[in-house]
């Protein structure tokens, strides 16, 4: 299967994974699965360590790969597939990971309920 991964989720993966639930957590250790982060999630982890939330790995994207997660990056078709997504959520950079959940037929995995409320195949972390 392939997931991607919400913000918190990476941020918990690589600091503190029990906070994870135990499913999702077997979900990422499976090697036969594929998982993404979005390059929306770099970006939004790169403000919140700027804003001194978080303290990020200095070789992030090393760090992720060694985990087996891969980057997506932000195409033009991402960003257009926000057009049709219902203004349940906000926050940019969760409507994008909505958007290329949706557009690359991946199963989003995350700790926000408000994200559920999308049309796209989820699960709680």
């Amino acid at each position: 299967m392939k997931y991607l991964l919400d913000t918190h989720v990476i941020i918990w993966w690589l600091t503190e994974p029990l906070k994870i639930k135990k499913k999702a957590r077997q979900i990422i250790a499976d090697p036969n699965n594929s998982l993404f982060v979005s390059a929306a999630s770099i970006w939004e982890l790169a403000i919140k360590s700027k804003l001194g939330r978080i303290k990020l790995p200095y070789n992030l994207i090393e760090t992720l790969n060694h985990e087996r997660i891969q980057l997506l990056e932000i195409s033009g078709q991402h960003a257009l597939a926000t057009i049709d997504l219902p203004l349940i959520h906000q926050d940019p950079f969760d409507r994008m990971l909505i958007a290329q959940a949706k557009y690359e037929d991946l199963i989003l995995m995350t700790h926000d309920r408000v994200l559920q409320k999308y049309v796209v195949t989820s699960i709680l972390a």
